[in-house]
């Protein structure tokens, strides 16, 4: 009996040892998973208020509809340098402003691109450049401000979320982000900057113009027809929000065509494959009710999300 009851004692302490083992086992796995989940959250996070606090300031009266050659404009050229050293970002080159001259109807104009870089960790000479303009309207004769909340401090405040994401998860291509001027009056600062980029390995552009308003929920992708590797990321997508986005507005589904609506423009002319993201046109589009108040938060918040994933595979993959 004595026996017996050792034997029994001998198997119970060797089933023990063995489910601690195996329960071990079990929390490691786990760890791992949440581990895993959590890089995966990682690379897509950013603070949201402070993405809508962007955009509502760069939308207020202080900026005076940011428009070229004017004091409004000159003071959101300031705010995004500053955000850009609040975030530790550098400038790309000796500094954050680049001047340029353009004419337009036999007059000469003074304006600015403000751009900043994160350098790449496996592809550093190679470059996506993420890009929205910081100009808008300006004021009307009788004083009446267009903010331009949408049209694009929408954009503007995006790059802010964009560098915050990059500082975290430094991307395998450097990245130039590039607040653009001028592209109201002919996408200026876009052209002026692709003339001058062009011995340099860009190998695609990303722009923002209109991303936080939309009664639908939908957000286009333009450009991937033109480009075979874009064309399979985008059909490859895996959406990490509800909201819709959609593929159109690229000169082949009998609707507007965006192809060369804004600062994606002049890539695509240099043979630069290019996604614009933006939404339809509402009813404030280039109006003075163009207001952080009528924004749509969440579908701005999704949009930046969605963007920010596209980049990733972008920047994961290649073209």
């Amino acid at each position: 009996m004595k026996n017996f009851i050792q034997i029994l004692v001998v198997c119970f302490t060797f089933v023990f040892v063995q489910s601690c083992g195996q329960n071990k086992k079990e929390d490691k796995v786990k760890d791992k998973v949440t581990s895993e989940k959590s890089t995966n959250v990682a690379t897509t996070s950013y603070d949201s208020d402070v993405l809508l606090k962007h955009i509502k300031t760069l939308s207020s009266d202080k900026f005076e509809g940011r428009k070229t050659g004017t004091e409004g404009n000159k003071k959101a050229q300031d705010y995004i340098v500053t955000q850009f050293k609040s975030l530790e970002i550098k400038p790309f080159g000796s500094d954050y402003k680049h001047n340029f001259q353009f004419k337009r109807k036999a007059k000469t104009f003074d304006a600015t691109n403000v751009l900043a870089m994160v350098e790449g960790t496996e592809h550093p000479k190679t470059y996506i450049v993420i890009s929205a303009h910081y100009d808008h309207l300006g004021m009307s004769k009788d004083g009446k401000i267009y903010n331009g909340a949408d049209d694009d401090a929408s954009g503007v405040a995006a790059l802010f979320a964009f560098a915050e994401m990059l500082k975290a998860n430094p991307p395998k291509h450097s990245v130039i982000l590039a607040a653009f001027d001028a592209e109201e009056m002919g996408l200026q600062g876009a052209k002026y900057f692709v003339d001058k980029m062009k011995d340099t390995n860009i190998i695609a552009n990303i722009n923002m113009d209109m991303i936080s308003r939309s009664s639908k929920n939908e957000l286009y992708a333009v450009g991937s027809r033109y480009t075979e590797g874009l064309k399979t990321l985008i059909s490859e997508f895996k959406n990490p929000t509800e909201t819709k986005l959609l593929v159109g507005h690229d000169g082949a589904d009998g609707k507007e065509d965006w192809t060369f609506a804004s600062d994606h423009g002049p890539f695509h002319r240099a043979e630069i494959p290019f996604l614009y993201f933006g939404n339809e046109d509402h009813a404030a589009y280039h109006k003075p009710t163009d207001d952080f108040e009528d924004i749509t938060p969440e579908f701005y918040k999704n949009s930046v999300t969605i963007i920010h994933a596209v980049f990733r595979d972008l920047d994961a993959k290649g073209l």
